[in-house]
């Protein structure tokens, strides 16, 4: 089996497995699998409010998800993406708190959007500097920085920022929030999908050009194949692991207008809700090919908001199971692979 065949076969032979064994475990519980797969199918793809839920995770997580994926195309894990997020949701809450109420929303939209874009990128070039610098596992370094987020983030909105009797900050201005689908088009009815679903295609497509078919990603590949080699090659390896986690991190924080200016209109306690740790399954489902994960999303999408529809039938920790079993079946069969290919 060829590299490209199995990057094709083993995510979408790991999800049938990954289902089989959910309905087993569905069997068990007592309830009919064809039934609880029905019902979510209906739930979610079948209406148009639900299809509106789950484009608007599914948008959050791809761009978690590349944020995961690009790093990795330069053999570097980036587990950081959730507080990647999160500092981007919160500069962008504060950004649109203080922009002056006059400023048009062609103005007042881009400026949150750099502001949640750089803080995202700030926060993963810390790892990538002490990786470089002092030789600090990116892994450990993401993770660390994942708690320092929370607790930055956190302190600053209980003892400054979060308005009176509440966990959240006051409102971004109303020029500052993105439009949704349903106000705009008359699509997904009373759901939360709004005009930020179009970010997630464009920066797949992007980074996908940049890797594959520009001399930039060429290097960044190599990087990741073969640091010392590239070296040799005259390739500056520290620029492009730097590079890896900037754009991963401003594609984390691109996620906070999807979240924050499309949705919330201010950041809360919470908000992020683990979605950066869920861009992770997205990226390993999709071998961290930026196109392969716009199909991975919508995957997890469907499960998250499936397994809240079916929450009266049965538990919606057996569809956390199901993305856990998913990601164990995906690193078992790619590693299956790579020995039949040896």
């Amino acid at each position: 089996m060829t590299r490209k065949t199995s990057q094709f076969f083993i995510p979408i032979l790991s999800t049938l497995s990954a289902l089989l064994v959910s309905a087993l475990i569905i069997m068990m519980a007592g309830r009919d699998p064809v039934m609880i797969f029905q019902k979510m199918f209906q739930a979610t793809l079948g209406s148009s409010y639900g299809t509106g839920q789950v484009v608007f995770r599914m948008t959050t997580l791809v761009l978690v998800g590349l944020a995961v994926a690009l790093p990795f195309q330069v053999r570097l894990f980036n587990i950081g993406a959730e507080g990647q997020l999160q500092m981007g949701a919160f500069a962008a809450a504060m950004t649109g708190a203080i922009l002056p109420a006059s400023l048009p929303s062609l103005a007042a939209i881009p400026l949150c959007i750099i502001s949640a874009m750089g803080a995202g990128a700030c926060w993963a070039l810390l790892a990538g500097v002490l990786k470089i610098r002092f030789g600090v596992n990116e892994v450990i370094g993401t993770i660390m920085l994942n708690f320092i987020a929370q607790g930055i983030t956190g302190y600053l909105l209980t003892y400054h920022f979060a308005l009176p009797s509440t966990v959240h900050t006051r409102p971004i201005i109303a020029a500052a929030n993105i439009p949704s689908w349903n106000s705009v088009a008359g699509f997904f009815a009373k759901s939360p999908a709004n005009l930020s679903t179009l970010f997630a295609p464009s920066v797949a497509l992007l980074f996908w050009i940049t890797l594959f078919h520009s001399r930039f990603g060429y290097e960044m590949r190599a990087t990741g194949l073969q640091p010392e080699a590239a070296r040799y090659g005259g390739i500056n390896a520290e620029k492009h692991t730097l590079s890896a986690m900037g754009m991963g991190g401003a594609a984390a924080g691109l996620g906070a207008a999807n979240i924050l200016l499309g949705y919330k209109h201010y950041y809360e306690a919470g908000m992020t809700g683990g979605i950066g740790f869920t861009g992770i399954a997205v990226a390993l489902l999709a071998g961290a090919h930026p196109l392969w994960i716009l199909v991975s999303a919508l995957f997890f999408g469907m499960l998250e908001y499936g397994g809240l529809t079916v929450n009266a039938f049965i538990p919606k920790d057996i569809f956390m199971m199901i993305e856990a079993i998913t990601i164990l079946l995906v690193i078992s069969f790619s590693a299956l692979g790579n020995r039949m290919q040896q």
